[in-house]
Order: structure tokens, then sequence, then C-alpha cells
């Protein structure tokens, strides 16, 4: 049993209840961040500022968001998503899985980004329990998750304007530039008056943009889009004819601005141009406006930078918002698992598959439970009844509650992994120097070069390509081995005789069995029960595919005929 007082129990301490009035807590406000409990930057920042005031300036940055986020560090992670995510078929999960629709919009998102945070789940526990708690508010309060859906629409809206999606219109410099900045206030706007009622993580966009709206800056960027929009109000008298269209209109009145500090009185402003002129210098409104845009811009780019890292962070909570909503429109509820000792029992009631119900496919859910989560669990059943689809399951779920949001699970406790291994698909290759055996056996090897203690394990039809007396024997070094590593272990077989007489002797200590329930007419059903399966259904699977010893005489039969044989 892993002893929390190990090296490993500073990296993943018994998680527990969330700390004691953790919707209270302040929490810094000079960076926005909402994946990480100690607010992190993880953008290169000097790179990223450069190229949003190049953007800004041209009008063109050619992808400055993705970029950023592609390149953005994670928290520290014991996890090796390279030993796991091909099989999970991660990338598939998240693009298919963790998609945003805001009405009838469905934005496009940095997936890659996306993946790479669900990819690392953090060490710092305190970083997973901040985490569910922004995802249990925005799922318990439609205001929260609507000021954060308008929040993010307004950050695709400055991505918009500020990477070129208007390039190659002709668009006055001034006009798009005071667009950005009509933009860059709506954000800020946003972050201060949408998050007045959180009491998780999300108050950090309260207080950043409360914070950002007292300074000089932000009243500059004020002042000038004011300037912009109401330098002065005209009352007009207009007059239309029996043909409706407008025959006269007379100016009634003029009122000016005189509150805004970009306004001068007309007599000033024709005494500067006068003025400017007898010294020599030329030049139009155009550049005096252009003047004050980068003044103002130049006030609030430090803030600016925030914003590429805040995409990638709002994405994470919408996407898990949009897994939840569609799992319950097919009447698959979801969970925050409750979090529980290594020693404690595992259940998992109402577990599906969420790549199944991706393809369109509609997942049979299933409960699981083992009296603890330190044990090798060994599965069998027929084939097509289930097995790699419940490993790939267990596996998600592992995955998506120590990154901190829902899983494919109508309820469950779970404990911590400090890693997760799989091995589900083994493809025959054509520059493969060994056989059958000796891929598994290679197979095997990685395995152990890459488990550290404490990790889940899920393998998929170990041995199953070797002659059934050696491939036992390995399966059980295999087995032995793993015991002193204490893992969260999953592994299908086809062999039955072994497995039963594993659960018989019970000579491995920690090893447990599950099955694959049959219905009445020897069909799978999708769930599963302790204990060890009777039989593989192979003559079932033969009939239903026509390899029967009288369906391969008449296909025999047949080909002779054919052939005038």
């Amino acid at each position: 049993m892993l002893s929390y007082d190990r090296p490993y129990a500073a990296a993943l301490p018994h998680p527990g209840p969330p700390p004691q009035g953790e919707g209270a807590l302040v929490y810094p406000v000079l960076v926005p961040d909402l994946l990480h409990a100690s607010p992190l930057v993880r953008i290169d920042t000097e790179h990223t500022k450069l190229s949003i005031a190049l953007a800004f300036a041209s009008g063109v940055s050619g992808g400055l968001f993705s970029d950023a986020l592609d390149r953005a560090t994670i928290a520290p992670s014991s996890w090796e998503p390279e030993v796991y995510a091909g099989d999970l078929f991660l990338e598939q999960f998240v693009s298919l899985c963790f998609k945003i629709r805001i009405g009838a919009q469905e934005p496009t998102m940095a997936t890659r980004h996306l993946a790479n945070v669900l990819a690392r789940p953090p060490d710092d526990v305190n970083t997973i329990h901040y985490r569910r708690a922004i995802v249990a508010e925005l799922a318990g309060s439609p205001v929260l998750r609507r000021s954060l859906e308008q929040l993010y629409l307004a950050l695709c809206q400055f991505r918009t304007l500020l990477e070129g999606a208007t390039a190659g219109r002709k668009w006055d410099s001034n006009r798009r530039q005071l667009d950005v900045l009509t933009a860059i206030k709506a954000i800020f706007d946003a972050m201060a008056d949408g998050f007045l009622s959180a009491g998780s993580g999300l108050s950090r966009l309260r207080s950043f943009g409360q914070r950002v709206r007292a300074g000089e800056p932000y009243k500059a960027l004020s002042d000038l889009l004011e300037y912009d929009e109401k330098l002065a109000s005209v009352n007009l008298e207009v007059r239309v004819g029996a043909d409706g269209k407008i025959r006269d209109f007379e100016i009634r009145s003029v009122q000016e601005n005189r509150t805004n500090p970009f306004r001068s009185p007309a007599w000033r402003r024709w005494l500067a141009k006068f003025e400017l002129f007898l010294r020599g210098y030329h030049f139009g409104e155009g550049e005096v406006m252009a003047r004050l845009i980068d003044a103002v811009f130049d006030g609030v780019q430090d803030e600016l930078v925030h914003f590429v890292q805040l995409l990638g962070d709002v994405e994470f909570y919408l996407g898990a918002l949009g897994f939840h909503d569609a799992a319950r429109a097919s009447n698959l509820p979801v969970c925050l698992p409750t979090f529980v000792r290594p020693d404690q029992p595992r259940t998992l009631h109402g577990l599906f598959n969420p790549l199944l119900l991706a393809h369109g496919a509609t997942p049979v859910p299933c409960d699981v439970t083992t009296d603890r989560h330190t044990t090798t669990v060994l599965v069998t059943g027929p084939n097509s009844g289930g097995k790699t689809r419940l490993l790939q399951s267990i596996g998600l779920v592992q995955l998506l509650a120590q990154s901190g949001v829902f899983v494919p699970a109508r309820s469950g406790s779970v404990a911590l992994a400090r890693g997760l291994v799989v091995s589900l698909l083994q493809e025959t290759r054509a520059d493969q120097a060994e056989g059958r055996l000796g891929m598994e056996l290679v197979r095997i090897r990685a395995l152990f070069e890459r488990l550290p203690p404490g990790a889940m394990v899920l393998l998929d039809e170990l041995c199953s390509g070797t002659n059934p007396s050696e491939g036992e024997e390995i399966f059980e070094l295999v087995v032995r081995m793993l015991t002193r590593l204490e893992p969260y272990a999953f592994i299908t077989t086809h062999f039955l005789a072994f497995a039963a007489r594993l659960e018989r002797q019970k000579t491995i200590p920690d090893l447990r069995f599950l099955r694959v329930v049959l219905g009445a007419a020897h069909e799978p059903t999708y769930q599963f029960a302790a204990g060890v399966a009777e039989t593989s259904l192979a003559a079932h699977a033969a009939k239903r595919l026509g390899v029967t010893g009288e369906q391969l005489a008449a296909l025999i039969e047949q080909n002779i005929r054919r052939t005038g044989g």
C-alpha cells in the first residue's frame, strides 16, 4: 500500500473534501488564470506581446492565439501522454466531445491546447479542487455560465479582429484599430461585471476586470471610444414627401460632448492647426487620431497578453460543459466523482464510453465496483462483449477526474493515480523484426519501463498472440510483478481456464475478477459482474459469422459448382 508520507505523497496527497471555505477565498488578481490554484503565466509573454502589437498595427497575425497556446507550458504532472493518449483516442475525444455551442454559434477552438491540458492532469491536488469548484459553479449557475459564454465570444471577436479576418478589405486603419479597442473594452467590462456572484476561481475574472477598470489606461480607453462614438449630438428636422423620400432636412441644434477630455473647442483646434502649419508640419485629422489610438493601446497592452491564455482557459470549461450537455441530452448523466484513498472501494455507476457517443452510437451504461483501487482486475468474456470499451471508459474516467472535470458516469468514487499506462491496440507493422510473441514481450517490457508505483494500468488481451501454455506462464509472471507496484490494473484475457485457476487458488494477492454478463440467449449485455466467464462464445460467434462446419461445407460446394469441378 502506498503511504502518504512518501515523496509521492507530496505530489498526490489524499485529496479528501475541498478545503473549508474554498468558495470564499480571495484569489490573486494580477493573472486571471482559471486552471491553477496558484496562478501561472504559461505563455511566452514577450513574444505574445510583440505579436499582439504587430497584429494591432498591421491587421494580420497568422494564428497568434493558436500558436501561443500550442507552445504554452503545462503545470507539473507525472502523467506521460505518449503511453496512453493514442489508445484512448484523446484528440478525437477532445474534438468530438468537448465542443462549444453558444446559441447557433460553434466557435473554432484551440483543440491542441485543450488536449495538452487534459493529457497532463496536475500533480497539485489544490488545483484539481480549484477546477472542480469552477465546473460545479458553472453547472449550477446559468447566470455565470452565460457570463462566461459572453466573455468567450468577446475574446473570439478580439481574436478575429487581430488575426486578419478582414484582411483584403479596404478598411480605414484607424477604424479597424478603434474596433479592436472596442473589443478590448468589452472584454474588461465582461470580466468586471459578469462574475459578481462568483465564489469559485471565477472571482479572479471579476477582480482582474475591476482592477483594470480602476486604472488610468482604462479611463483613457473609455474616453477615446466615447469621443469616437459621441463627439456631438445633432438634432435634425426631416421633411418627407408622399413618396416616402426625404425632401429636405434642417439642423435644429448641435450639442458637443464637452466633458470628454479628448474634445477641444473648435477655435482651439483651428489655432493648433494654424500654428503647426506655420512651423512646417502638415498632417490631417487621421494622423492625430492614429497617435491617440497608439497611446491608448500602449497603456493597456500589458493586460492584453492575458487574453490569449484566458481564451484557452475558458475553452477548457465551456468544453467540459459541452460534454456535460451532450451526454445528458442522450440520457447519460455525468458527474464530478468523489475522491477516496487507494485502499477504499472504486465505484462507478452508469459508466459509459463517450467515444461511442461521439460517433453516433448509443452506449450501454454499466456499473463497475471493486473493493479497493490497488488491485489487478482480470476481465473475461466473449469478443464484442465490451471489454475493450470498458478499459477505455475507465481510463477516461481517471484522466478526466484528475483533470478536475466531469467523468462519463452517473456517480462514482476514484482514487488519485500517479500516472496511466494503456496498451489496447497492437497493430502488425511491415517493418517489425519480431513475431507476435516477440512483439508481446517488447510490449510487456515497455510497460515496466514506464510504469511508476501507484499508476493505473490498462492492458487488452495480454499474451493473446502466444502459445497458450507459454502465454499463461508469461501472463502470471506479469501479474505477480505488477503487484509489487501497487497498480490500479485492469487486464482483459481469453485464457478462461487460467483465470478460473487463479481465482480458485488465490495465490496472487489483490487479484480480482470481472466477467461479461450474458443474456438469456447467450448474447453480451455489456454489463459486468464479479467472477470469471465460463465461455468465450466462440461457437455462437462462428455461427453468427458463418464459420460452422455446415456453412463452410456449403461454401465449398458452391465454389465447386461455379468452377465446374
